[in-house]
């Protein structure tokens, strides 16, 4: 009996375990392939990511701006700009095109050719401006300023004629006020042949004259691009 029980004992040690369910092969091979996509796929949720992406740009970036656009925005595409206060407490950008200068809430160019008074007219309409109008003593300083810088002594057309000998008008139809003019000492001359007005490089800031209508330089001016803040709703 002792040599059976150990027997058993050992023949129990020895013995298989106790049998365990085995997955037929069929399942195995399924669990090991994960289930397959469509290759076009992942180029669909890119492109609808990516759209989704440009609905949130414009809802919450562009409502927070507002443009005044401008007849010059329409012929230039590159600007330099400045922060600055605008209306009340309001800030935003006031914008020139490149190569034109700021001033206040008008930007002003310089050219470097030289040009009959009616193409000179002609050309800054053709840019989106005018030939310059001025209409207060900060601006013919600022204008006088930025000619000084000339290397030269030269005549810059501005906005300024006769149609009669003696009776000067603003292109813009703005009142002339003999009393905020800038003339030269001893100027105008009011001749028939002198009915066009220019501005002179000059270090007085008197330093308007009437000359022919021949060939000079000019000064266009525009109103600036302004881009500010939209309030909050």
């Amino acid at each position: 009996m002792a040599s059976e029980i150990t027997y058993a004992e050992v023949k129990f040690k020895n013995a298989r375990p106790a049998a365990v369910a085995e997955v037929p092969p069929e399942t195995k091979k399924q669990e090991h392939h994960p289930q397959k996509y469509p290759p076009w796929l992942p180029w669909v949720i890119s492109l609808l990511l990516f759209l989704v992406c440009l609905v949130l740009v414009a809802l919450l970036v562009a409502p927070f701006f507002r443009t005044q656009h401008t007849v010059l925005q329409q012929k230039f595409t590159e600007c330099h700009c400045i922060l600055s206060a605008l209306q009340g407490e309001e800030q935003g950008w006031i914008c020139c095109p490149n190569g034109w200068k700021l001033f206040q809430k008008s930007c002003y160019y310089q050219s470097t050719d030289t040009m009959p008074w009616t193409e000179s007219v002609q050309n800054c309409t053709g840019m989106g401006s005018q030939l310059v109008v001025i209409n207060s003593k900060e601006e013919q300083a600022f204008l006088h300023n930025m000619l000084k810088q000339a290397a030269r002594s030269i005549n810059f057309y501005i906005g300024l004629h006769a149609e009669e000998v003696g009776q000067w008008q603003w292109l813009d139809q703005t009142p002339f006020n003999k009393t905020a003019a800038f003339w030269r000492e001893k100027e105008p001359s009011n001749v028939e042949a002198e009915k066009c007005g220019v501005i002179h490089t000059m270090p007085e800031i008197h330093n308007w004259n009437d000359v022919r209508c021949e060939d000079h330089y000019r000064i266009c001016e525009a109103a600036a691009l302004t881009l500010t803040e939209r309030p909050s709703s």
